[in-house]
């Protein structure tokens, strides 16, 4: 079946050229959608197809919470097309995320339980995750550092360390899960925090909190008086 491509627009047209001219800004929502779509059908052009999709969910945020089954409801959007556009959306969506992250100020061990209970309580394995703040205490942003197994997780300092070191974060806060529910740490978690906040100090980025995330609940081992400032 032939296909309406980009290249098959006039040049004034073309979505790809304007973006390499004058920038993403000066393209419109459909635009964009065209570009990641990258032809069309026998019926319609590809601009055709995204203005189309822009009808159909009425915005691009709507758009990225459309499912697969949903996308592929419009003549013309196959699997891969569909598949295509759910993946850049995605990513703009993390994108955003992390944005909203950096601005994110934690004062409290609530503060960072809030940015990432949603990720952690639920979790079936370990899963141990660092925060790396800024000179103020503001997020710039998280990262999973190790993945273990039902009742244990393994980290390194260098693990935690490194993503700290490579953005240049002023302090840290680490954080697992126990899938068990219950946030009681163990002997394993204690010494672990003791390693780390020694590593931090030799390196001169702090560990400022330990948290262990379980049912709706949290235990912050800074609290528990495990970690100190000299």
């Amino acid at each position: 079946m032939a296909q309406y491509s980009i290249e098959q627009l006039p040049l004034e047209e073309r979505p790809r050229e304007r973006l390499m001219r004058a920038g993403a800004e000066s393209l419109s929502t459909a635009e964009l959608v065209a570009i990641i779509l990258g032809s069309g059908s026998k019926e319609k052009s590809v601009l055709e197809l995204a203005h189309e999709l822009i009808a159909r969910f009425g915005g691009v945020r709507q758009l990225a919470d459309a499912t697969l089954s949903e996308l592929m409801e419009i003549k013309g959007m196959g699997c891969v097309k569909a598949l295509q556009l759910k993946a850049a959306l995605n990513l703009g969506m993390r994108v955003s995320k992390q944005v909203a992250q950096s601005k994110y100020q934690i004062d409290h061990p609530l503060h960072a339980y809030n940015l990432l209970k949603d990720e952690l309580q639920f979790e079936k394995r370990e899963r141990f995750i660092v925060i790396l703040q800024d000179v103020k205490g503001r997020v710039i942003c998280h990262e999973m550092v190790s993945v273990g197994t039902l009742s244990q997780t393994l980290v390194h300092p260098r693990e935690v360390f490194y993503p700290a070191i490579r953005h240049k974060a002023s302090s840290v806060i680490v954080a697992h899960n126990h899938p068990s529910g219950d946030p009681t740490p163990s002997p394993q978690d204690v010494a672990l925090t003791q390693t780390l906040v020694e590593a931090g100090r030799l390196i001169s980025i702090p560990l400022q909190d330990h948290l262990i995330i379980g049912d709706n609940r949290y235990i912050s081992l800074r609290q528990l008086g495990y970690i100190q400032d000299l």
